[in-house]
């Protein structure tokens, strides 16, 4: 019997032991998808999978959907050889639903940063084939999130949403990246009844100035004017243009 190579031993592959290996993959190979498909970077949508356009929040979910669109349609104008700005999901339903949809709705390719949850989390249709990505760890998930940023919109969510927003809002604060990334927060009546930035501040927990590091906005041509405003002036990108950290050392 000839002996089987470890690259192609499911057994070793599933282990403890290739625990490495696996964490690497979910670096390696989105990169060379981004890179095959010329995806300079995006704007990340986080919200919900929980929304639809039905009850008390459902316009939301057509909000996403419509400033989607747009985005995408604004993307498509640029004189870029890269894709630029292409929307990026979770992947999964709800709000990730509604900004793939927008975006295919506008002919433009699309991401599905998907992970295998037990209730709520399959891959939506809409999401480009091609670069529906599929993660095993929430921690390399949230590196392509940020990785390719240039900036997010943060729909109404909760736990997961919360967690993914105070990320970004942490390496913003603390300078980790090396990139301004513009965050909108999209419904300023739920985040302020959700997260109390004002006791934040009184309370000496983070400074005025990082009430700076987001915006809030209500509807979707006051949030695709932000973004145009903030992007630019937009320039040429060799794809993919990942966002690099920070060394203690640096201004």
């Amino acid at each position: 019997m000839k002996p089987q190579l470890a690259y192609e031993d499911l057994e070793f592959l599933r282990s403890d032991e290739a625990r490495p290996l696996r964490i690497l993959a979910e670096y390696l190979g989105p990169l060379r998808r981004f890179h095959r498909e010329n995806i300079a970077d995006t704007i990340v949508f986080f919200g919900s999978a929980r929304l639809d356009s039905s009850g008390p929040l459902g316009r939301y979910y057509d909000e996403a959907r419509e400033l989607a669109r747009r985005v995408t349609a604004w993307s498509k104008s640029l004189p870029s050889h890269a894709r630029r700005f292409i929307v990026c999901s979770g992947g999964g339903g709800g709000i990730m639903e509604a900004a793939n949809r927008g975006a295919s709705d506008a002919g433009g390719l699309t991401i599905g940063l998907n992970i295998g949850l037990p209730h709520e989390q399959r891959p939506n249709r809409w999401v480009t084939r091609q670069l529906s990505i599929q993660f095993n760890y929430f921690f390399m998930r949230k590196l392509w999130f940020a990785y390719l940023a240039r900036a997010l919109v943060v729909f109404p969510g909760g736990f997961g949403t919360l967690d993914e927003l105070m990320e970004i809002l942490t390496l913003a604060q603390t300078r980790k990246l090396d990139r301004r990334i513009p965050v909108l927060l999209y419904g300023p009546r739920y985040w302020n009844e959700i997260v109390n930035f004002e006791a934040l501040v009184h309370h000496g927990m983070i400074a005025r100035e990082d009430l700076d590091l987001f915006a809030f906005v209500d509807d979707p041509a006051t949030a695709l004017r932000l973004l145009q405003a903030r992007l630019a002036p937009v320039p040429e990108e060799a794809a993919p243009a990942l966002a690099h950290s920070r060394t203690p050392d640096e201004p």
